[in-house]
């Protein structure tokens, strides 16, 4: 072998799962990687609900993407956001600070993932926002709690209108994401802050969950649906079937029901669970290859997740339309890990002609303490042994010995007694975006507090 030869140039395009198991199935291969990231962190998106509820820290959920490949000698870890990918000269260019770069690549994989959708309606984003990445789930905790807090204001002075629009939140979206998140601020409102407050009882804050869909958690099977609305209800949470979002504002949200008969629901706090959009990463090497992408902004792959005519090109995870595959993380990881092994057979002259094929673990979401359901196949679980379940699932895709431990011990704190180590947030976060709706809505000396007058003061 030529010592000056230069070794393969593998681009990995995205650092949440995909990138992630990808870059660490290459680990011993002979080549060169480099993975470009937006943010400097590997993201469990699953569990950005408890960072929004005050129950983990961001640290536990997202490691620095340089920590975890620290080790690894053939990998290169950028910051960027990749704004380009030219497949005839086989170059990514990715923006920092704007200043562009150009890298080269000899194997390219694009695991850049999805984002938040607001079917066309972007202008929600702003008075509920999604669940994809730590600045939203510190920015909905801020929500949270600052809700608490100035509807303690609001009582005291009399303004009770207000304090029930303050302690009233509607969570969009019935999938695991939406159920888990609806699951926790009862948890949080019944259990946790029930005696932390003299003029509100937190106890009383209203909960909705709201889907255009007929059931919830559509995925599932239709016993665990059942069960799931069951166990809802009985925590408190007001579930809306074929409820379609029509309009969002600062202080509510209209829905039309299935008789298109509109109804308003007053509530400064949103969370937006309902659609997620592939990468536009996804249209750029679509438009280039001859491809559409589909309502979900995927791009359709081949059954060794190559491009037609590129196959040095894998898409993975959410980015790719393969056999109507979820978009969960083990889909993500399962096809890294095919990808990776891929280059690794071509670099050795013996090539994996078998196409990819998932291997389903099965589904599972949790609903509160002690709560759960799980779909492994045609077994069914419920209750205890169905988060239990959940609670080891997830603990082992947790990244690092160290988040794991303090993950546990978080959970042994908010699970086994009602308290939750992440309540901290910023008066920014409080009088922010809380503050978008009109000032006459405020208990009077927060208005004050923040040098406002109201349209009945001078």
């Amino acid at each position: 072998m030529n010592p000056t030869a230069r070794r393969p140039r593998v681009v990995i395009i995205g650092s949440g799962f995909g990138g992630l198991f990808a870059a660490r199935a290459l680990a011993k291969a002979d080549v060169d990687i480099r993975l470009i990231g937006r943010t400097t962190t590997h993201l469990f998106q699953p569990l950005l609900y408890q960072v929004a509820t005050g129950i983990l820290s961001p640290g536990e959920i997202a490691p620095a993407t340089r920590e975890v490949l620290a080790h690894q000698d053939n990998v290169q870890v950028e910051l960027g956001d990749v704004t380009n990918i030219d497949v005839e000269a086989k170059t990514v260019t990715a923006t920092t600070l704007d200043m562009p770069r150009t890298f080269s690549y000899d194997h390219l994989i694009v695991a850049a993932g999805a984002n938040q959708s607001w079917f066309g309606n972007d202008q929600f984003a702003d008075f509920a926002p999604g669940m994809k990445s730590i600045d939203d789930a510190l920015e909905l905790r801020g929500r949270i709690f600052g809700a608490f807090e100035l509807a303690e204001l609001a009582a005291a002075d009399g303004r009770h209108d207000a304090a029930e629009a303050l302690t009233t939140f509607v969570v969009v979206g019935a999938g695991p994401t939406g159920v888990e998140m609806a699951g926790q601020l009862a948890e949080l409102s019944r259990r946790t802050l029930k005696h932390d407050f003299r003029h509100i009882d937190p106890r009383r804050a209203k909960i909705y969950l709201l889907d255009a869909a007929p059931a919830i958690l559509g995925s599932f099977d239709e016993s665990l649906q059942v069960k799931t609305r069951a166990a809802m209800e009985k925590l408190g949470v007001t579930v809306r079937l074929g409820a379609k979002v029509v309009d969002v504002d600062a202080r509510g949200l209209e829905y039309q029901d299935a008789d298109s008969e509109t109804h308003r629901i007053e509530a400064l706090t949103k969370v937006w669970a309902a659609g997620v959009a592939a990468s536009p990463l996804a249209r750029v090497l679509a438009d280039q290859v001859g491809l559409e992408v589909d309502r979900a902004g995927r791009i359709p792959v081949n059954a060794d997740l190559t491009l037609p005519g590129h196959d040095d090109i894998f898409v993975v995870g959410d980015m790719a339309s393969l056999d109507g595959l979820p978009g969960v993380a083990q889909v993500a990881i399962q096809q890294s890990r095919y990808a990776a092994s891929k280059i690794k057979a071509s670099l050795g002259g013996k090539p994996v002609t078998e196409p990819f094929a998932y291997f389903d673990k099965g589904n599972m979401a949790t609903i509160s303490r002690f709560r759960a359901i799980a779909e492994i196949g045609k077994v069914k679980v419920t209750g205890f042994p169905a988060w239990g379940l959940w609670l080891g699932v997830h603990l082992v895709y947790i990244i690092g010995f160290k988040s794991r431990i303090t993950t546990l011990l978080h959970w042994m704190v908010s699970f086994l007694g009602r308290g939750r180590a992440e309540r901290n947030i910023t008066e920014q976060q409080i009088f922010g975006r809380l503050a978008m709706h009109r000032v006459n809505d405020l208990p009077q000396r927060a208005a004050r507090n923040l040098g406002w007058h109201r349209d009945d003061e001078t």
